[in-house]
């Protein structure tokens, strides 16, 4: 022991003496001409002083074992290290300090002994600055100097072993609405309610399941597929709501047997969770961050924020503990009262999100995994924001008696707290030829009358070494032979650049990408990529992910960019952000998602205004190619689109999108695009559709984002998807038997 508490004593001497006394490095010097002289290294044990700076610095740092290293022996011998950082942690904690400052005022040194004055200064984030003189006692042991500690060094007050505690008054937390005032996230009177499947009779299951469903906002499917996984005898938390509707339906419910109700007041998120990852959920303190909380002023079995707005409003919304510092004795009574700290109240939140077109959007995914984000067009308020599969934010209250159903969050391996709206990183795939296609216009190499044939192979790589690409019509073609013994799907024929984006022509893109890299231009894409906003963060107020636009080191990885394939990975939100800008004009905005905030007395502190970042490097009459091309993906009868949203009654553009997973036959299917009503009652939108491992994006995309149009322009689904019987209802895996796909 000694030999290691020596060992750290000698690297921090070293440390120290390697800086003057203003911390700045004082290097060795020679006479001009000569060489330094070699000298044996001579390790000395620091003398008083050096070790008391030493322990003081190492205070500030928080490094406790090498504070530990230097009390004397006989302290080591009473307390084991464990409990002194405890001590010093505790102490900290509840004093809730962020920063500490020392003053040496005085030093005597006497042989053997030695005795020092100085003062402290904690920095707190609830009670101010705290300042201390102390006196401290060294002794000189067999491997140098030593402090003569004891607890009156952390506060004096604190002297023999004494503790400090503190009480905590917390604010109510602020809640949450959306755009329209609908309370989003409230304290609330809330009921769990639940189930023991052996105990329902089976002639009532059917009904007992749709008043639970009219109670939770669950499709009644979706209830008998939760207790189904459960033991038959157990208890299942099926959901919550709120006791004012629980006496709406108590007397239905009263007829029935098997199902349960226990009443509580906590956070509530009303209808199970609206936008549950964008908005986050409440949870414990946990052992990586309990004292990063505690120091700003937090009791230890505090619930914050963990996720979305609830995580990066966690100030906004908590606002600032009461607390009183009170001294306790040995005995464990309190002695005195130290200090005191008034609370600062909440502030409450109110999203652009609007709640009804929210839940009907969270509906609209049918239970497929994947993202949907909705942006004003024009501004980049986010209107909608849903990751599938989602989850129920109040089983993580610990009063609500249904928290047991954390255990069982995604162990299905679904991963419903991960937002693959704003964190999930994916290849773009036909979507990205967008900017593949404003980059080729702006190289001024392929005007927009340039034409290729687009046939079902692109042997450009071939030359050099690389495989034979294939278009999607081939694809289609190979199919349709092993399904139905002949191919209807021929080549796109001859196209122009307008065309081929329209027709989502491979060959052509994957020749915009060869051809741009071989004549020296192989990062134009890339860049391009790069200033519609793909790459980094867009700045959106809640945890995002940058993605990932490569440059191309060769030709294969030319032609897998210009195609959004390969090492391109970008969020659902950074693609409906750069639509809304082709949409608009050029301007890409900031997405937000937070339209005011509003202080206890009524104060709004913050309020929504669109923030301009950056501007699409394209002119006008380039984007006005790209738009026209867009518009024809829909109206075109040879568009991608044409077959699912020819028929719909608003003016739309977008672009379909198919992406490789990784797994053969379950590609990713995406549909970006806006709408160009003009309404001044309904600001156009941009919408960006991801569905995972599903299919192509004119099968599954494009129906998805064809019913949010239908939502948001007239409040409600107009159209079932090919694969309903009705809307709700009904889910095939794979397109059927007359049902053509159109394209990647």
């Amino acid at each position: 022991m000694k030999l290691s508490r020596w060992l750290m004593i000698t690297i921090a001497l070293v440390l120290l003496a390697a800086c003057n006394g203003n911390g700045t490095s004082v290097s060795g010097t020679t006479p001009t001409g000569s060489l330094p002289t070699p000298e044996v290294m001579v390790t000395r044990a620091p003398d008083s002083e050096s070790a008391l700076r030493i322990f003081l610095d190492s205070y500030v740092k928080e490094d406790y074992a090498t504070m530990y290293s230097l009390i004397s022996d006989a302290n080591r011998t009473a307390i084991t290290l464990d409990d002194f950082s405890k001590a010093y942690l505790d102490a900290l904690d509840n004093l809730s300090v962020q920063k500490i400052e020392y003053t040496v005022t005085s030093l005597q040194t006497n042989p053997g002994t030695a005795s020092a004055a100085y003062q402290l200064v904690y920095h707190t984030f609830l009670f101010g600055d705290i300042a201390r003189d102390y006196s401290v006692n060294l002794v000189q042991e067999i491997d140098g100097w030593h402090l003569q500690w004891e607890h009156g060094l952390i506060l004096p007050e604190m002297s023999g072993g004494k503790r400090v505690v503190t009480n905590y008054v917390e604010p109510p937390r602020g809640n949450i609405y959306d755009r329209t005032g609908n309370p989003i996230v409230a304290e609330t009177d809330a009921v769990a309610l639940g189930v023991i499947p052996q105990e329902i009779i089976v002639d009532q299951e059917g009904t007992l399941m749709y008043v639970l469903g009219q109670l939770t906002g669950l499709r009644p499917d979706t209830i008998r597929a939760i207790y189904q996984s459960y033991p038959w005898n157990q208890y299942v938390p099926v959901g919550e709501t709120t006791r004012k509707e629980f006496g709406r339906y108590y007397s239905a419910l009263s007829e029935f047997q098997g199902w349960y109700a226990t009443e509580y007041t906590a956070r509530y998120y009303m209808d199970g969770g609206a936008a549950p990852q964008a908005i986050g959920h409440l949870g414990l303190l946990t052992p990586d961050d309990v004292h990063a909380y505690r120091r700003l002023g937090y009791s230890l079995g505090a619930l914050v924020g963990r996720g979305g707005i609830e995580e990066w409003a966690e100030d906004i919304l908590h606002g600032r503990n009461g607390a009183t510092l009170f001294l306790q004795g040995t005995d464990g009574k309190i002695i005195d009262t130290m200090l005191t700290a008034n609370k600062q109240d909440s502030s409450d939140i109110t999203l652009t999100l609007d709640k009804d077109f929210q839940e009907q959007a969270q509906a609209a995914m049918d239970g497929m995994a994947g993202a949907i984000v909705v942006l004003e067009r024009d501004t980049g308020r986010v209107l909608a924001m849903v990751s599938s599969p989602g989850y129920d934010p109040n089983i993580f209250i610990p009063d609500n008696y249904n928290n047991m159903a954390v255990l069982n969050l995604g162990n299905d391996g679904s991963d419903p707290l991960f937002n693959r709206a704003a964190q999930g990183q994916y290849p773009l795939g036909s979507v990205f030829k967008v900017i593949t296609t404003a980059a080729a216009l702006e190289s001024g190499a392929f005007p927009k009358e340039s034409t290729i044939d687009c046939q079902y192979d692109f042997n450009g790589l071939v030359s050099l070494g690389g495989p034979v690409l294939h278009d999607w019509t081939y694809d289609h073609c190979m199919r349709e032979i092993a399904t139905e013994g002949e191919c209807t799907t021929p080549p796109s024929g001859v196209l122009t650049l307008p065309e081929g984006l329209m027709r989502s022509c491979n060959p052509w893109f994957y020749t915009i990408g060869l051809n741009l890299y071989q004549a020296g231009m192989g990062v134009n894409i890339s860049n391009m990529a790069r200033d519609f906003g793909l790459g980094s963060e867009t700045g959106i107020q809640i945890d995002e992910k940058p993605g990932n636009i490569p440059d191309p080191t060769d030709g294969i990885q030319a032609t897998n960019i210009a195609t959004g394939q390969g090492d391109v990975q970008v969020t659902p939100l950074q693609v409906a952000d750069f639509i809304a800008a082709v949409g608009n004009g050029g301007i890409l905005y900031r997405p937000q998602i937070i339209e005011k905030v509003t202080a206890a007395d009524g104060t709004v502190t913050f309020s929504f205004q669109p923030q301009e970042r950056g501007k699409l490097p394209v002119s006008l009459a380039n984007l006005q190619i790209i738009q026209n091309a867009m518009h024809e993906v829909v109206k075109n009868r040879r568009g991608t689109a044409y077959i699912r949203l020819n028929s719909l009654q608003y003016a739309v553009s977008g672009k379909t999108g198919t992406a490789e997973s990784g797994i053969p036959g379950y590609p990713h299917a995406w549909f970006a695009g806006y709408t160009l009503e003009n309404r001044a009652d309904k600001p156009d939108i941009a919408i960006a559709v991801f569905v995972e491992y599903k299919g192509e994006g004119s099968d599954y995309a494009a129906p998805i984002f064809r019913r949010i149009v239908e939502i948001y322009f007239s409040g409600r689904p107009q159209t079932p998807y090919w694969f309903e019987e009705s809307i709700g209802v009904t889910e095939t895996p794979t397109p059927g038997p007359g049902t053509p796909s159109a394209t990647p």
